[in-house]
C-alpha cells in the first residue's frame, strides 16, 4: 500500500495518491491532471477511482479530465447530484482497491454531500482518513459555503457537530488524518501548518473534538468570526458540480506567443484585461499601462479569483520566459478559462515597438518617516484583522480582498502611499487603483515589517485589549 500527498502551497490545498497492487485511486485532484497520469505510470498502476470529498468552491478539481483520460469512476458521497456520469456512493459503501478497501462515510456539515474516505489496510485495520474540508488540522471546514441550500450555516454547523461525534471521533486514535486543506486556505480558520496527524492528536488539540462540547457551542464557534468568503468561491463550486471545459482545450488557446500588434489587438477586440505575472520588482520598474500586477511568485490563484470578479473575462499576460503554462495552469485551477495568449518577448518588446510603459512609483520605509509627519495619506491594504492587530497611528484599512468595492471612497486626487505586510499585496492595490485612474498612487517597499522597523507610532488593539 503506498500512499502521496501532493501539497500544492498557493492554494493550501492537498490531493493524494493511493495505491495498492496496481490499482490507484486520487483524492480531490487539481485540475491538471498530467502530474496523476505520471504517477500512475511510474509505478504500473491503473487508476480505478477518483474519490471526490465534495463539491469544492475554492478550486476547480481535475475529476472529470481524470477520468475520461483514464476510465476511472468518479466517486461522490450521498446526497451529492453532479451533471456528469459519477457513482454516488451509499454511506459505508465499500470500494475495493487492489488489496485495500476504502469505506465511504456521509460527513454532512462543511456541504451536506461532504464525505470521509476511510482507508482499511490488508490487515483489515483502520488506518487512515480522507477527510476534505470536513476536518483539518486545529479545525474543520466552514459552514457557510455550500451551493444551493436552504439550510443556514447554523444548520449546516450542527450537522458537522453529529457528522464529527458520530463518524470521526469513535475511530482508533492511531488512525491518520489527512486532510484536505492546511494553513492559509480560506476554507477555515484556525488550520495547523502541519498537513498530516493522527486522530488522537487532533482529539487533544482540536478545539472542534473536545469531548464536552455541547452542540450549541460548537455552532457557536465554528460560525463565529467568519469573513465573507473570496467572490469566486460559489462560482468554482458550481463548476465542479456542473462540468467544465477540458484543460487541454485551455492550454491550448491560452499558451500563445502574441507579437506586440496582436496582443494590442486582442486587448481591444475582446476587452481583454492585462495580466502581469512576473516579479513585483519588475513590474514597478515598466509595466503595460492599465495592466494589473498579480505576481506568479505568491499567491496568485487566489487573488486572481478574489479581484478579477468575472470568471469568463478574458485575459492575456506577461510572464517570465518558461513560466507561460504555469500561469494558464494556474488561473484554470480557479476557473479562469479565457487566458488568450501571453506577450511574446515580453515587456522588452513592447518597448522596442515603441510603445508607452507605465511604472510604480515607490519609496522606502525610512523615506515614507518624513512625508508621513507632514500628513500624507497611508492606505493599509492587509485583512481587517491584522490592521486591528497592529497598525500605524492614522492609517487608514483598505483591505486588498474589497478594493473593487471601495474605489470610491477615496480620493483620486489626493496622493496615497499603499502598504500591506511585505510589499506583495500593495502592489496589487496599486496596479489596480492606477488602471482605475488613481495617477498619485506610490507603494512602500517592504512593507509593514520594514515600517515597523523606523520611528513611526503604532497602535496595538489586541495587546490592549488583553492587557484590560
Amino acid at each position: 500500500m503506498k500512499i502521496e500527498q501532493i501539497y500544492t502551497q498557493c492554494l493550501a490545498e492537498a490531493a493524494y495518491y493511493i495505491e495498492s497492487n496496481g490499482e490507484a485511486a486520487i483524492v480531490d485532484p487539481l485540475r491538471e491532471v498530467q502530474p496523476y497520469l505520471e504517477m500512475a505510470e511510474k509505478n504500473g498502476a491503473k487508476i480505478k477511482y477518483v474519490l471526490e470529498t465534495h463539491f469544492h468552491a475554492d478550486f476547480v478539481s481535475g475529476h472529470l479530465d481524470l477520468a475520461k483520460k483514464t476510465g476511472a469512476s468518479i466517486v461522490f458521497g450521498p446526497t451529492a447530484v453532479p451533471n456528469f456520469d459519477a457513482h454516488v456512493a451509499a454511506d459505508g459503501e465499500i470500494l475495493q482497491l487492489g488489496g485495500v478497501r476504502i469505506k465511504v462515510l456521509h460527513t454532512p456539515g462543511h456541504t451536506m454531500e461532504s464525505s470521509t474516505f476511510l482507508l482499511i489496510d490488508e490487515d483489515g485495520k483502520d488506518h487512515a482518513i480522507f477527510t476534505g474540508d470536513t476536518l483539518f488540522l486545529g479545525d474543520v471546514g466552514r459552514p457557510d459555503l455550500a451551493v444551493k441550500t436552504d439550510l443556514s450555516r447554523e444548520d449546516l454547523a450542527a450537522h458537522l457537530f453529529d457528522s464529527l461525534r458520530e463518524k470521526i471521533m469513535p475511530l482508533a486514535d492511531e488512525v491518520i488524518v489527512y486532510p484536505g486543506h492546511g494553513q492559509g486556505s480560506a476554507c477555515g480558520k484556525n488550520m495547523s501548518s502541519e498537513t498530516v496527524d493522527t486522530l488522537g492528536n487532533q482529539k487533544k488539540f482540536n478545539y472542534a473534538l473536545r469531548a464536552d462540547m455541547t452542540k450549541e457551542e460548537f455552532v457557536n464557534e465554528v460560525t463565529s468570526d467568519l469573513v465573507t468568503p473570496p467572490q469566486y468561491f460559489p462560482k468554482n463550486a458550481v463548476m465542479n458540480k456542473m462540468g467544465y471545459e477540458s484543460i487541454d482545450n485551455i492550454l491550448e488557446h491560452g499558451v500563445i506567443g502574441l507579437d506586440v500588434k496582436e496582443f494590442r489587438q486582442t486587448i481591444e477586440k475582446n476587452g481583454a484585461l492585462v495580466l502581469d505575472t512576473r516579479p513585483k520588482e519588475q513590474f514597478a520598474e515598466s509595466n503595460v499601462p492599465g495592466s494589473w500586477f498579480i505576481g506568479l511568485d505568491d499567491n496568485f490563484a487566489p487573488w486572481v479569483g478574489a479581484l478579477i470578479t468575472d470568471l469568463k473575462q478574458p485575459i492575456v499576460f506577461l510572464a517570465e520566459p518558461g513560466k507561460e503554462e504555469e500561469v494558464v495552469i494556474r488561473l484554470s485551477r480557479v476557473g479562469y478559462d479565457n487566458a488568450l495568449g501571453f506577450l511574446e518577448g515580453g515587456i522588452e518588446s513592447w518597448i522596442k515597438a515603441g510603445e508607452k510603459t507605465g511604472r510604480i512609483e515607490e519609496v522606502t520605509a525610512e523615506e515614507f518617516v518624513t512625508v508621513f509627519e507632514s500628513g500624507a495619506n497611508l492606505l493599509d491594504v492587509r485583512k481587517e484583522s491584522e490592521f486591528e492587530s497592529q497598525h500605524i497611528v492614522g492609517a487608514t484599512n483598505f483591505p486588498l480582498d474589497f478594493i473593487n468595492d471601495r474605489l470610491n471612497s477615496i480620493d483620486k486626487e489626493s496622493k496615497w502611499y499603499l502598504h500591506c505586510a511585505g510589499g506583495y499585496r500593495s502592489m496589487i492595490a496599486t496596479s489596480i487603483l492606477q488602471a482605475n485612474g488613481f495617477t498619485n498612487v506610490i507603494n512602500i517597499q517592504g512593507g509593514f515589517k520594514a515600517l515597523k522597523e523606523t520611528t513611526l507610532p503604532m497602535t496595538e488593539f489586541h495587546e490592549q485589549i488583553t492587557m484590560l
